[in-house]
């Protein structure tokens, strides 16, 4: 069996369908994993989906990813404007990473606009509801599928 593709979750995302639904929408981080793990799977891949609310456990599991995972798909959260540590975990990864924002993070406060994590990411995926996470899973399969 081939390796997993990892989806990563940052702060907050645990809270998804409870936290600003208005910006976020009303389906829970486990409606996500469930639609990813569907779609891998028609895809002929798995998922390995992890979220944590703590940098340093995001950081070891992109350690781990290093060995165990055949791409990363990271929504970072908050730690995508402040987080050079992530940034550097990823630097570290060799296979593809996608950066996915269920909402437009270019229409939100300024502070949101700069991304650390894009330096690194293959594709960057933003404003497209919890569909993004999607479009960057059949992006990682098609790039793995060469």
């Amino acid at each position: 069996m081939s390796k997993p593709i990892y989806i990563l979750n940052g702060p907050n995302l645990n809270l998804l369908g409870k936290r600003e639904p208005a910006i976020y929408g009303s389906e829970t981080l486990a409606d996500v994993e469930a639609r990813c793990a569907t779609l891998a799977e028609s895809l002929g891949f798995t998922v390995a989906c992890f979220q944590s609310n703590h940098e340093g456990v995001l950081i070891d599991t992109i350690h781990e990813a290093r060995e165990k995972a055949a791409a990363i798909i990271i929504n970072p959260g908050a730690f995508t404007h402040t987080s050079v540590a992530i940034l550097d975990a990823l630097y570290a990864y060799e296979g593809p990473v996608f950066e996915c924002h269920i909402s437009n993070v270019h229409k939100r406060e300024p502070f949101r606009h700069h991304s650390f994590i894009s330096a690194r990411a293959d594709g960057v995926m933003a404003g497209f509801g919890i569909e993004g996470y999607e479009l960057c899973l059949r992006r990682a399969c098609s790039l793995l599928s060469k």
